[in-house]
Protein backbone atom coordinates (compact mmCIF):
# COMPACT_ATOMS: atom_id res chain seq x y z
CA UNK A 1 0.00 0.00 0.00
CA UNK A 2 2.67 2.07 0.98
CA UNK A 3 4.94 1.37 -2.59
CA UNK A 4 1.91 2.68 -4.66
CA UNK A 5 1.16 5.55 -2.75
CA UNK A 6 4.77 7.15 -2.93
CA UNK A 7 4.21 5.74 -7.05
CA UNK A 8 1.07 8.28 -6.87
CA UNK A 9 3.17 10.44 -5.49
CA UNK A 10 6.24 10.71 -7.54
CA UNK A 11 3.99 11.21 -9.82
CA UNK A 12 1.87 14.03 -8.77
CA UNK A 13 5.20 15.78 -8.09
CA UNK A 14 5.95 14.90 -11.43
CA UNK A 15 2.96 16.54 -12.48
CA UNK A 16 2.62 19.99 -10.28
CA UNK A 17 6.05 20.31 -11.09
CA UNK A 18 5.53 21.30 -14.42
CA UNK A 19 1.83 22.93 -14.21
CA UNK A 20 3.64 25.54 -11.76
CA UNK A 21 6.38 26.57 -13.84
CA UNK A 22 8.86 24.97 -11.29
CA UNK A 23 10.79 23.10 -14.65
CA UNK A 24 11.59 26.22 -16.38
CA UNK A 25 10.88 24.76 -19.68
CA UNK A 26 8.46 26.40 -22.57
CA UNK A 27 5.69 24.56 -21.41
CA UNK A 28 5.57 25.43 -18.27
CA UNK A 29 6.32 29.12 -18.57
CA UNK A 30 3.07 29.11 -20.28
CA UNK A 31 1.51 27.79 -17.81
CA UNK A 32 2.80 30.32 -15.58
CA UNK A 33 1.73 32.89 -17.48
CA UNK A 34 -2.06 31.50 -17.35
CA UNK A 35 -2.17 31.67 -14.06
CA UNK A 36 -0.79 34.81 -13.36
CA UNK A 37 -3.39 36.26 -16.19
CA UNK A 38 -5.99 34.51 -13.75
CA UNK A 39 -4.49 36.14 -10.50
CA UNK A 40 -3.85 39.46 -12.08
CA UNK A 41 -0.50 40.55 -11.16
CA UNK A 42 -1.17 43.77 -10.50
CA UNK A 43 2.01 44.28 -8.72
CA UNK A 44 4.82 43.04 -10.84
CA UNK A 45 6.12 39.17 -11.03
CA UNK A 46 8.21 37.54 -8.29
CA UNK A 47 10.45 34.57 -9.38
CA UNK A 48 11.22 32.12 -6.04
CA UNK A 49 13.50 29.21 -6.89
CA UNK A 50 13.82 26.32 -4.70
CA UNK A 51 14.72 22.53 -4.43
CA UNK A 52 12.56 19.73 -5.16
CA UNK A 53 12.31 18.63 -2.26
CA UNK A 54 8.47 17.38 -0.76
CA UNK A 55 8.98 20.47 2.14
CA UNK A 56 9.80 22.71 -0.24
CA UNK A 57 7.39 22.01 -2.86
CA UNK A 58 4.86 22.57 0.60
CA UNK A 59 6.64 25.76 1.37
CA UNK A 60 6.57 27.11 -2.15
CA UNK A 61 3.38 26.38 -2.98
CA UNK A 62 1.67 27.94 -0.05
CA UNK A 63 4.00 31.62 -0.33
CA UNK A 64 3.26 31.94 -3.52
CA UNK A 65 -0.47 31.60 -3.62
CA UNK A 66 0.14 34.37 -0.79
CA UNK A 67 2.04 36.44 -2.98
CA UNK A 68 -0.61 35.96 -5.35
CA UNK A 69 -3.12 37.33 -2.83
CA UNK A 70 -1.13 40.50 -2.82
CA UNK A 71 -1.31 40.93 -6.41
CA UNK A 72 1.86 39.52 -7.82
CA UNK A 73 2.26 37.69 -10.69
CA UNK A 74 4.65 34.28 -9.54
CA UNK A 75 6.88 32.10 -10.91
CA UNK A 76 8.08 28.92 -9.28
CA UNK A 77 11.53 28.17 -10.71
CA UNK A 78 12.82 24.44 -9.59
CA UNK A 79 16.62 24.15 -9.60
CA UNK A 80 19.31 22.12 -8.16
CA UNK A 81 20.78 23.43 -5.05
CA UNK A 82 23.60 25.60 -6.18
CA UNK A 83 21.94 27.44 -8.43
CA UNK A 84 19.13 28.32 -6.09
CA UNK A 85 21.49 29.78 -4.35
CA UNK A 86 23.68 31.31 -7.34
CA UNK A 87 20.58 32.53 -9.34
CA UNK A 88 19.29 35.16 -5.94
CA UNK A 89 23.09 36.13 -5.51
CA UNK A 90 23.03 37.34 -8.74
CA UNK A 91 19.62 38.81 -9.11
CA UNK A 92 18.18 36.26 -11.25
CA UNK A 93 15.92 35.18 -9.11
CA UNK A 94 14.02 37.57 -6.16
CA UNK A 95 14.52 34.78 -3.42
CA UNK A 96 13.72 31.77 -1.83
CA UNK A 97 12.26 30.46 1.09
CA UNK A 98 14.74 27.03 1.49
CA UNK A 99 17.89 27.92 3.23
CA UNK A 100 18.63 25.32 5.41
CA UNK A 101 20.82 26.30 7.71
CA UNK A 102 23.54 27.01 9.73
CA UNK A 103 25.14 23.78 8.84
CA UNK A 104 23.02 21.43 5.75
CA UNK A 105 23.34 24.42 3.13
CA UNK A 106 26.63 26.32 4.86
CA UNK A 107 29.05 26.05 1.94
CA UNK A 108 26.31 27.96 -0.30
CA UNK A 109 25.23 30.27 2.41
CA UNK A 110 29.46 30.90 3.45
CA UNK A 111 29.81 31.47 -0.63
CA UNK A 112 26.89 33.41 -1.71
CA UNK A 113 25.39 34.97 1.95
CA UNK A 114 27.39 38.43 1.66
CA UNK A 115 25.52 39.03 -1.64
CA UNK A 116 22.10 38.55 -0.80
CA UNK A 117 19.76 39.75 2.51
CA UNK A 118 18.82 37.28 5.09
CA UNK A 119 15.55 37.80 6.50
CA UNK A 120 16.10 34.96 9.24
CA UNK A 121 14.06 31.75 9.86
CA UNK A 122 10.64 31.15 8.45
CA UNK A 123 10.45 27.54 10.52
CA UNK A 124 13.09 26.66 13.00
CA UNK A 125 13.42 23.55 15.25
CA UNK A 126 14.13 21.01 11.79
CA UNK A 127 17.44 18.63 11.38
CA UNK A 128 18.77 16.31 9.43
CA UNK A 129 20.36 13.32 10.01
CA UNK A 130 20.49 9.20 8.62
CA UNK A 131 16.99 7.29 9.96
CA UNK A 132 15.72 3.88 9.65
CA UNK A 133 12.68 1.86 10.18
CA UNK A 134 11.75 1.50 14.05
CA UNK A 135 11.85 -2.52 13.44
CA UNK A 136 15.78 -2.30 12.88
CA UNK A 137 17.85 -2.91 15.35
CA UNK A 138 20.31 -0.33 14.90
CA UNK A 139 20.45 2.69 17.07
CA UNK A 140 23.90 4.69 15.82
CA UNK A 141 25.45 5.47 13.08
CA UNK A 142 28.27 3.34 14.17
CA UNK A 143 26.11 0.58 13.21
CA UNK A 144 25.19 1.50 9.79
CA UNK A 145 27.67 -1.17 8.52
CA UNK A 146 27.78 -3.95 5.61
CA UNK A 147 26.53 -6.47 8.29
CA UNK A 148 23.17 -4.60 8.22
CA UNK A 149 22.60 -2.48 5.18
CA UNK A 150 23.84 -2.53 1.20
CA UNK A 151 24.00 0.96 1.14
CA UNK A 152 22.92 4.36 2.32
CA UNK A 153 19.96 5.74 0.05
CA UNK A 154 20.07 9.59 -0.27
CA UNK A 155 18.73 12.23 -2.04
CA UNK A 156 20.16 14.12 -5.04
CA UNK A 157 24.23 15.03 -5.20
CA UNK A 158 24.72 18.80 -3.70
CA UNK A 159 22.36 18.42 -1.22
CA UNK A 160 23.70 19.50 2.52
CA UNK A 161 22.08 16.32 3.62
CA UNK A 162 24.69 14.39 1.42
CA UNK A 163 27.51 16.37 1.79
CA UNK A 164 27.04 15.59 5.57
CA UNK A 165 26.84 12.07 4.77
CA UNK A 166 29.90 11.89 2.77
CA UNK A 167 31.58 13.26 6.02
CA UNK A 168 29.77 10.92 7.84
CA UNK A 169 31.12 8.08 5.57
CA UNK A 170 34.83 9.05 6.07
CA UNK A 171 34.22 9.96 10.00
CA UNK A 172 32.98 6.69 11.04
CA UNK A 173 34.54 5.06 8.60
CA UNK A 174 32.11 3.55 7.53
CA UNK A 175 32.14 0.40 4.37
CA UNK A 176 29.27 1.29 2.92
CA UNK A 177 28.76 3.47 0.23
CA UNK A 178 26.14 6.23 -0.62
CA UNK A 179 23.75 6.22 -3.52
CA UNK A 180 22.36 9.18 -4.54
CA UNK A 181 18.87 9.63 -6.13
CA UNK A 182 16.05 11.96 -5.20
CA UNK A 183 13.71 12.84 -2.84
CA UNK A 184 10.71 10.82 -4.41
CA UNK A 185 12.73 8.19 -4.92
CA UNK A 186 14.43 8.24 -1.32
CA UNK A 187 11.10 7.84 -0.14
CA UNK A 188 9.72 5.38 -2.64
CA UNK A 189 12.62 3.27 -1.70
CA UNK A 190 11.38 3.64 1.96
CA UNK A 191 8.07 2.92 1.69
CA UNK A 192 8.94 0.09 -0.60
CA UNK A 193 11.33 -1.33 2.47
CA UNK A 194 8.93 -1.16 5.07
CA UNK A 195 6.24 -2.56 3.55
CA UNK A 196 8.24 -5.77 2.94
CA UNK A 197 10.34 -4.96 6.74
CA UNK A 198 13.62 -4.93 5.11
CA UNK A 199 16.94 -2.92 6.16
CA UNK A 200 17.12 0.52 4.80
CA UNK A 201 19.20 3.33 5.89
CA UNK A 202 18.17 6.82 4.32
CA UNK A 203 19.50 10.73 4.13
CA UNK A 204 16.50 11.88 6.45
CA UNK A 205 15.44 15.65 7.05
CA UNK A 206 12.32 17.17 9.77
CA UNK A 207 10.39 18.53 8.76
CA UNK A 208 9.20 15.83 6.44
CA UNK A 209 5.99 13.80 5.97
CA UNK A 210 7.85 10.39 5.96
CA UNK A 211 8.03 10.80 9.75
CA UNK A 212 4.27 11.30 10.07
CA UNK A 213 3.10 8.51 7.96
CA UNK A 214 6.22 5.65 8.78
CA UNK A 215 7.89 4.80 12.21
CA UNK A 216 11.41 5.99 11.35
CA UNK A 217 13.82 7.48 13.72
CA UNK A 218 16.64 9.12 13.15
CA UNK A 219 20.15 7.82 14.30
CA UNK A 220 22.79 8.92 17.21
CA UNK A 221 25.72 10.64 16.08
CA UNK A 222 28.41 10.49 18.59
CA UNK A 223 30.90 12.48 16.25
CA UNK A 224 28.45 15.50 15.84
CA UNK A 225 28.59 15.23 11.90
CA UNK A 226 24.71 16.53 11.12
CA UNK A 227 23.00 19.42 13.30
CA UNK A 228 20.39 18.36 15.76
CA UNK A 229 18.99 22.01 15.48
CA UNK A 230 18.55 23.61 12.26
CA UNK A 231 16.28 26.43 11.09
CA UNK A 232 14.90 26.89 7.32
CA UNK A 233 16.09 30.93 6.26
CA UNK A 234 14.15 33.02 4.10
CA UNK A 235 16.48 34.39 0.97
CA UNK A 236 16.04 37.44 -0.80
CA UNK A 237 18.23 39.30 -3.71
CA UNK A 238 19.83 42.57 -3.10
CA UNK A 239 17.62 45.31 -4.44
CA UNK A 240 14.15 43.59 -3.19
CA UNK A 241 13.00 45.89 -0.69
CA UNK A 242 13.29 48.92 -3.53
CA UNK A 243 11.89 47.18 -6.05
CA UNK A 244 9.29 45.02 -4.53
CA UNK A 245 8.65 46.07 -1.13
CA UNK A 246 5.25 44.70 -0.16
CA UNK A 247 6.43 41.40 -1.43
CA UNK A 248 9.80 41.91 0.50
CA UNK A 249 7.27 42.94 3.66
CA UNK A 250 5.30 39.48 2.96
CA UNK A 251 8.46 37.35 2.18
CA UNK A 252 10.21 38.74 5.69
CA UNK A 253 6.67 37.80 7.20
CA UNK A 254 6.64 34.66 6.20
CA UNK A 255 6.91 31.90 9.54
CA UNK A 256 5.21 29.01 10.51
CA UNK A 257 5.59 25.76 12.57
CA UNK A 258 6.89 21.98 11.50
CA UNK A 259 3.10 20.97 12.06
CA UNK A 260 2.28 23.37 9.33
CA UNK A 261 4.15 22.45 7.05
CA UNK A 262 3.78 18.92 7.71
CA UNK A 263 -0.01 19.20 7.05
CA UNK A 264 0.47 20.29 3.64
CA UNK A 265 3.01 17.53 3.00
CA UNK A 266 0.48 14.92 4.02
CA UNK A 267 -2.31 16.33 2.02
CA UNK A 268 0.08 15.72 -1.17
CA UNK A 269 1.14 12.81 -0.11
CA UNK A 270 -1.05 11.11 1.41
CA UNK A 271 -4.54 12.20 0.58
CA UNK A 272 -3.34 12.33 -3.11
CA UNK A 273 -4.02 16.30 -3.49
CA UNK A 274 -1.81 18.31 -6.15
CA UNK A 275 0.51 20.57 -3.94
CA UNK A 276 -1.16 23.80 -5.24
CA UNK A 277 -4.48 22.70 -3.95
CA UNK A 278 -3.03 21.41 -0.44
CA UNK A 279 -1.11 24.54 -0.40
CA UNK A 280 -4.99 26.71 -0.57
CA UNK A 281 -6.77 24.29 1.69
CA UNK A 282 -3.94 25.00 4.63
CA UNK A 283 -4.44 28.63 3.71
CA UNK A 284 -7.90 28.78 4.24
CA UNK A 285 -7.92 26.99 7.39
CA UNK A 286 -5.12 29.54 8.47
CA UNK A 287 -6.20 32.61 7.54
CA UNK A 288 -5.60 34.83 10.74
CA UNK A 289 -2.13 33.45 10.16
CA UNK A 290 -1.85 34.45 6.43
CA UNK A 291 -3.44 37.90 7.27
CA UNK A 292 -0.52 38.25 9.28
CA UNK A 293 1.69 37.93 6.32
CA UNK A 294 0.02 40.32 3.99
CA UNK A 295 0.10 42.73 6.65
CA UNK A 296 2.29 45.27 4.85
CA UNK A 297 2.68 46.98 8.38
CA UNK A 298 3.89 43.80 10.13
CA UNK A 299 7.09 43.30 10.42
CA UNK A 300 8.60 39.75 12.36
Amino acid sequence: MHLLKQGKWVLALSLSTFSLASCGDADSDEASDDESNETGGENGEIELTYVAWESEVASNNVIALVLEEAGYDVNLNQVEQAIMWQSVAQGDADGFVAGWLPSDMATDYERYGDEMVDLGPNLEGNRTGLAVPDYMDVTSIEEVTSNNFDEITGIDPGAGVVDSTEQAVEAYDLDISLQTSSDAAMTAALGSAIENEEPIVVTAWEPHWKFNTYDIRFLEDPEGIYEEEEEIRTMVREGLEEDEPEAYQILDNFYWETDDMNEVMLDIAENEMEPRDAAQAWIDDNRDMVDEWLDADSEE
